[in-house]
């Protein structure tokens, strides 16, 4: 088993070090192409390279048409089978942590919540990998508060860093009776506000620890960005006896603010992996500068 998981990291990699030049002959085949279908002459600088890039381009389908990423190779799997998804938190966890993460295990299907114990990242990623877990959630708390969440996704990463901010549980809701029940249905996702290519990225990266849903599902999760703050809901809908216009929803909690800070290429125990993006000092400085929404 590690020798295979060596190999196909080493295969990764590689892959992921070719995107530049096929991405360069990528333009080259479009400049090409645009060429040909607006009657212009070839461009200077592809003259020498006509024959064979036009060679290239008939042989082409859709499906190899545009060069594949790194992106894709994370997630090529994902439609083959139900995300399945190992929660955990830090050492020595608090009663305050031990609830949200069972509630957590709620609003994640097929979840698993195991006691960490004494288990290091590495020992925890490589049970993951050994039982055929697509996902680690690691949740992480200071004095009680929980404010961190890591999604790290298996076997090549992403590995995505949260900030866990405004926590409020199922518990901490005063008002019972306006909360529904917990149920265990795959929910329908609603992102709002994910605009630019990183806001696409963390949207990737949430999207895949769900399942798809059936059509005639009542729960609905919510992410909505707002000033690179997501926050996160959780309801269900019931369908009154006055059609579409009479529709109730109901928070089922936990609600809580994620804020991104780091996406590493890689799994949460790979100290090396490359950092694909990270806030940095000064980042916020310009009020008007946002990295996930407009």
């Amino acid at each position: 088993m590690l020798r295979r998981n060596v190999r196909l990291r080493k295969e990764y990699l590689y892959r992921k070090n070719l995107e530049g030049d096929e991405r360069k002959l990528y333009d080259k085949k479009r400049k090409i192409r645009e060429a040909l279908q607006e009657g212009k002459p070839i461009p200077t600088e592809l003259r020498n390279e006509e024959a064979r890039l036009r060679q290239e381009i008939d042989l082409e389908d859709q499906n190899t048409a545009v060069p594949r990423s790194h992106i894709d190779d994370e997630y090529a799997n994902a439609t083959e089978a139900d995300p399945k998804i190992l929660l955990t938190t830090s050492r020595n966890p608090s009663a305050p942590l031990i609830r949200f993460t069972k509630e957590l295990k709620f609003v994640f299907p097929n979840s698993q919540n195991i006691n960490r114990g004494g288990q290091v990242i590495s020992e925890i990623i490589e049970t993951a990998r050994s039982h055929d877990f697509t996902d680690v959630i690691l949740v992480h708390e200071h004095r009680g508060v929980p404010d961190g969440l890591i999604i790290s996704h298996l076997p090549f990463g992403p590995t995505a860093y949260f900030g866990l901010l405004n926590v409020v549980t199922r518990h901490d809701i005063s008002d019972k009776k306006a909360i529904g029940k917990m149920p265990e249905q795959y929910p329908h996702l609603i992102f709002n506000n994910f605009t630019t290519q990183m806001g696409q990225r963390v949207a990737n990266i949430l999207k895949h620890i769900f399942p798809a849903p059936k059509l005639d599902a009542r729960r609905i999760v919510t992410f909505a960005n707002q000033s690179d703050y997501i926050s996160f809901r959780n309801h269900i809908y019931d369908k009154g006896e006055g059609g579409p216009k009479s529709i109730e929803l109901k928070e089922i909690g936990p609600r809580f603010e994620l804020r991104l800070y780091q996406v590493k290429l890689g799994t949460v125990e790979q100290n090396e992996a490359e950092i694909e993006w990270v806030i940095r000092p000064y980042m916020n400085t310009a009020k008007k500068r946002q990295f996930i929404g407009e």
